[in-house]
């Protein structure tokens, strides 16, 4: 399990963890609309974090390791979650991680239709605790077809919690669901496609979004950076959520989280729109 640490990254945990009690209170504030306090600067949420992730190996990580990654990094707050496993094993280690860590890693119910029962009942015990804000959903796992995920967006728009999907580039699914539940909020994983350089699929998901104002757009694996700056001049920094996709081996755990904070701060956008995007509008959306 990639859990190891530099005593260079040890150093810059213990950094972080009394940053992280200095912006307590500004977590609190933001958490609730308001600005941060003058002379500090935005809290940071990583949207988009595994605790195992969908590649070929099922490769995990320890809730350790994600923070101290978030404390290397200056990442205050992480939404976590794990995938390739069942519902109930996922809604184990996201509470798990989410008690060892108070305050810092944010719960997400991983929903993953089953033959022999329905999850929903599952789903819905996982957000009865008030610890489970929000709740992903992968293509890559399960078929989007509506006698499959109608039923969790449903719950999610009852419920007021976003749903993370990654529909794998399908633009028809993604535009299906936002029309057919209008009152669930919907974040669309990298824009559209992990990794997509096809400028024209990732343009039909900022015009969904632009049609569609409970549609946002996940900044994670987006190479085509460009677009980002551009769907801030077309929807505003209100509709986009940073998230790293991580942790991720390459080049190591920290560095790869690093680079994508700064793809976001290199922007050619304001500092507010940068406070939006990096932690404000996902905080919102969690009502935390």
């Amino acid at each position: 399990m990639p859990d190891c640490i530099t005593r260079r990254r040890l150093l810059a945990t213990a950094v972080g963890q009394s940053a992280f009690a200095l912006f307590a209170v500004d977590i609190a504030r933001a958490s609730s609309g308001a600005e941060p306090s003058a002379g500090r600067p935005p809290i940071i949420v990583d949207s988009h974090v595994h605790l195992k992730h969908g590649d070929a190996a099922r490769t995990e990580y320890s809730a350790r390791a994600i923070v101290e990654v978030m404390d290397a990094v200056g990442i205050h707050r992480s939404v976590v979650f794990a995938m390739s496993t069942t519902t109930q094993r996922s809604i184990e280690m996201a509470r798990q991680a989410a008690e060892e860590f108070p305050g810092r890693l944010i719960p997400y119910v991983y929903a993953l239709p089953h033959y022999e029962r329905p999850v929903i009942r599952e789903i819905e015990a996982a957000l009865d605790t008030g610890l489970f804000r929000g709740i992903k959903i992968h293509a890559g796992e399960c078929t989007l077809a509506e006698y499959v995920v109608d039923p969790v967006l449903k719950l999610a728009g009852r419920r007021g919690v976003p749903c993370l999907i990654d529909c794998l580039g399908n633009v028809g699914v993604a535009r299906r669901m936002a029309e057919s539940f209008p009152d669930t909020r919907l974040i669309v994983a990298h824009m559209g496609r992990y990794l997509a350089r096809d400028e024209k699929l990732v343009d039909q998901f900022i015009e969904l979004a632009e049609r569609h104002p409970n549609v946002f757009l996940d900044t994670s694996g987006v190479v085509l950076v460009r677009k980002i700056t551009e769907a801030v001049s077309r929807l505003g920094s209100g509709r986009l959520i940073w998230g790293t996709d991580g942790p991720h081996p390459q080049p190591d755990l920290v560095a790869f989280a690093r680079a994508e904070l700064e793809k976001i701060r290199s922007l050619p956008i304001t500092d507010e729109d940068k406070a939006r995007i990096l932690g404000r509008n996902i905080l919102e959306l969690l009502k935390l």
